[in-house]
């Protein structure tokens, strides 16, 4: 199922919500623009990008002061990155193709600007932050002495998704869903993002023992389930001394 509306209306403009969608955007035509240069044979610039901004697990936590075993190989990569410590919120912005960025921006456009309403700005730009930074330490420590760089927004949008469904219980969102051609339906926001979930949990405990991010065609399912349930534990403290909506079915 495809999202493209929701019934809940934003009262005020979501400033920071379409700053983080055009923020990601602008960051993947610099990719697009890096993946043009090649440095050696099969190797680009975008590689580089990647390698030195992505979150990789043992390079995060070696910055850390974790005591991770890393090999020669892996101490290279880990050297070439500038701000290990920082590689949790980057990561957020690097996306793998349009496919990627275009899925999570989408998530985010519909269900965002209603929880930047209730938070309110500021508070909607912590909250993105610490759902996105929680979702990939959350990947993370199923491999933590992995060398695969995870990317992409789905875990912050997984944790706007979490705060939206326990903020807006009865809203329902139109979506396409597939038959022999895709056929808008109006479906229980609950019922979607509850489904959404269940298949990222049973992905992700499909994944356990097997290449982390590489399990599932590179699919960082923990990052989505770490950001969703930050988003549901979070949210109170987010929208607290808030105005609260009833939304009506």
């Amino acid at each position: 199922m495809i999202p493209i509306g929701d019934s809940v209306r934003s009262r005020s403009f979501p400033y920071v919500n379409v700053a983080l969608i055009a923020i990601n955007f602008l960051v993947f035509f610099y990719e697009i623009a890096l993946s043009q240069d090649t440095i050696s044979r099969n190797v680009t610039e975008l590689d580089r990008f990647i390698r030195e901004w992505g979150n990789i697990p043992a390079c995060t936590f070696d910055a850390f002061g974790r005591d991770v075993h890393l090999s020669p190989v892996g101490r290279v990569i880990c050297e070439q990155q500038s701000q290990p410590a920082f590689t949790a919120i980057t990561a957020m912005f690097i996306h793998g193709g349009w496919l990627h960025v275009i899925g999570n921006m989408l998530f985010l456009w519909i269900f965002g600007d209603n929880v930047e309403d209730t938070f309110g700005h500021l508070r909607y730009g912590i909250f993105y932050a610490v759902a996105g930074v929680i979702a990939g330490f959350s990947q993370a420590f199923t491999d933590i002495e992995g060398l695969t760089p995870a990317i992409g927004a789905s875990g912050a949008v997984a944790g706007v998704m979490g705060a939206y469904i326990v903020l807006f219980p009865r809203a329902t969102v139109i979506a396409l869903v597939p038959f022999f051609f895709f056929v808008p339906f109006a479906v229980p926001a609950a019922v979607l993002i509850g489904i959404w979930f269940l298949m990222q949990l049973f992905s992700g405990v499909s994944s356990l023992g097997v290449d982390a991010v590489g399990a599932g065609g590179g699919v960082a399912y923990f990052a989505h389930i770490g950001g969703f349930v930050a988003g549901l534990a979070l949210v109170h403290v987010f929208a607290l001394g808030r105005p609260r909506r009833r939304v009506r079915t």
